[in-house]
């Protein structure tokens, strides 16, 4: 009973979106535990699918979630709101597959309840937002983009972890994300190092 729970404890902070993530996918950082091809191949056999998880209340009837590749309606919204309200999240643990700031959040859940806090409608998992938006040049962010990284392995470059932009350039560019690494939960980092090597792209979804 005690290796399934740590095996089960381990799979669970291994993604990042409500879905069951791909081997590389989510924001597992450096300092994560480690699992080889052969461990992930007794996890398929001995650890449920995602619809036999614990209940965390985060498919509440009033998230709204949309379809990807379609566009995200900002409305009157500005972005600088949205990330004053983003920030007063810091420090909401990390919970895999959670958008539920009593629960915590996983990076797209953050994402998906602070818009949804303002009435705008995102996807739910961050490989979704692939094709959403404008992508514009990370020397030009702006306030309130969003900012996609790869999972673990920066050679697999389908997203898998993502964050909103806090500060416009030509300041460092700094995001504000749900983080299962050292921070396990929602912090500020900035674009360099190791998110550097993951970096996909900046998005524009405000007009």
């Amino acid at each position: 009973m005690r290796i399934f729970f740590f095996i089960f404890s381990a799979w669970l902070i291994s993604g990042c979106d409500w879905k069951i993530p791909s081997r590389n996918e989510g924001i597992v950082e450096k300092d994560t535990l480690a699992v080889t091809d052969s461990d992930f191949a007794r996890m398929d056999s001995l650890l449920p699918v995602a619809d036999s998880l614990p209940a965390d209340n985060a498919q509440n009837k009033d998230t709204a979630f949309l379809p990807p590749s379609q566009t995200i309606t900002t409305k009157a919204t500005r972005p600088e709101e949205v990330v004053s309200f983003a920030k007063t999240l810091v420090g909401t643990p990390y919970v895999y597959g959670a958008s539920n700031p009593k629960v915590g959040f996983d990076c797209s859940g953050f994402i998906t309840y602070v818009f949804n806090h303002f009435g705008i409608a995102v996807p739910r998992s961050s490989v979704d937002f692939t094709n959403v938006g404008r992508s514009v040049p990370a020397e030009t962010a702006r306030v309130g983009d969003l900012i996609l990284f790869t999972g673990t392995n920066p050679a697999e470059r389908h997203v898998g972890h993502m964050g909103l932009v806090i500060t416009s350039a030509p300041d460092s560019l700094r995001f504000i994300h749900s983080s299962s690494g050292k921070a396990m939960g929602v912090t500020v980092s900035p674009l360099g190092g190791y998110y550097t090597k993951r970096f996909v792209k900046v998005i524009r979804i405000f007009p």
